[in-house]
């Protein structure tokens, strides 16, 4: 199981030059439901709803997104090894709701902080 976070569906969809290898696409992804809020905000920021709309459905539609509920973002409330930014702390607060329910899962970003906390928690990065 990947935990996928916005930069990589930001990469893919903008065809930025840090993109995933296709063969992601074909494993477990799950994320945060913030994800697609994260997404969608910086497609219109960039007024790009209307050329990459279809392209950013189609791809979060091949991820399962974890509702924002206080069961799953618990975690969040309490302090992480490294200092992070608040979103990140809502990102590994799932991914830590869903190892405690015995998921075995790594991370997929391009965010070297993200990354660096979550090793700080033990999870490690998937392949990009």
């Amino acid at each position: 199981m990947i935990y996928i976070d916005s930069s990589v569906v930001l990469g893919e969809l903008l065809m930025e030059n840090r993109r995933p290898s296709p063969t992601l696409w074909d494993e477990t992804l799950v994320a945060s439901r913030l994800l697609e809020y994260e997404v969608w905000n910086r497609l219109h920021a960039r007024g790009l709803s209307a050329t990459h709309g279809n392209s950013a459905r189609l791809v979060l539609s091949q991820v399962t997104l974890y509702e924002l509920s206080a069961d799953h973002l618990e975690r969040a409330l309490h302090p992480f090894p490294i200092s992070i930014r608040t979103l990140d702390s809502l990102h590994l607060a799932t991914t830590e709701y869903l190892r405690r329910r015995g998921r075995v899962i790594t991370l997929a970003s391009y965010d070297q902080r993200l990354l660096t906390a979550a090793a700080a928690l033990g999870i490690e990065p998937a392949p990009l």
